[in-house]
């Protein structure tokens, strides 16, 4: 008698947006050093913890800054896991717009730019929003490489993560603005041998959908797909690499 092969698993990838600071939302704060949560971050981090405090989460990345590390922190606790850092994910280098007011940056002709055609953009004296895609891409890729078959969390930034979200979507990076990602929020893909589905999109409600399927729903869905001869991407188990 044959030995059936175990079940194919997937990789989750939890993308969350760090907590709120007080700069959040009147300054563009980007890699600016000694930015902390503020009291309502820090209780949206810690609300952030408790949601994914029973989900078997097996890995936390994070970037390095602080508001980020403190999010990440926030969820690790509960897993008895150290966060990692993970220099691919940082914000993007707004350069010479680092610190300023959101008020007076819309002002300017290159503002325009970054709301109607992005993958143009290139801020003074740093980066272009079509390389930060490539990077942030490129250092998510060699996460679920790593982790074949678990669930990874990052926690990263707004821009990044409607990047990847544009990404791992098929949408152009011009009409990356149209996605928005609040804080403390979690965006989760399952990537599979059929490709990536998206499980969540700035999600700040229940994460349900991220526990372990119970074998009698993994039993349907094999059931399901055998009877249709398409198998939903969003059940398969199999990692993979793309």
């Amino acid at each position: 008698m044959t030995t059936a092969a175990p079940p194919p698993t997937s990789t989750h990838l939890v993308l969350v947006r760090h907590a709120v600071t007080a700069q959040t939302g009147p300054l563009l704060s980007g890699r600016a050093p000694g930015i902390d949560l503020s009291d309502d971050g820090r209780a949206q981090a810690e609300a952030l913890g408790e949601r994914m405090a029973s989900l078997p989460v097996d890995v936390v990345y994070a970037s390095p800054i602080e508001r980020t590390t403190q999010t990440a922190e926030a969820v690790a606790k509960h897993h008895g896991l150290e966060v990692q850092r993970l220099d691919g994910v940082l914000e993007a280098d707004y350069g010479e717009w680092t610190g300023q007011k959101l008020a007076d940056l819309a002002k300017t002709d290159l503002w325009k730019v970054v709301q109607r055609a992005p993958s143009r953009a290139v801020f003074p004296g740093g980066e272009g929003l079509a390389a930060m895609q490539g990077r942030m891409v490129t250092a998510l890729e060699a996460v679920v490489v790593d982790h074949p078959g678990q669930l990874v969390v990052v926690v990263s930034h707004a821009d990044p993560i409607k990047a990847a979200i544009a990404h791992y979507t098929g949408v152009h990076l011009d009409l990356f603005q149209r996605i928005l990602v609040s804080p403390a929020s979690v965006t989760a893909f399952a990537f599979t041998a059929h490709g990536v589905a998206m499980l969540k999109c700035n999600d700040t409600g229940t994460l349900d959908e991220l526990r372990p399927p119970t074998p009698e729903a993994e039993a349907e869905a094999e059931a399901g797909a055998d009877a249709t001869g398409d198998e939903d991407p969003a059940t398969s188990k199999e990692p993979s690499n793309a």
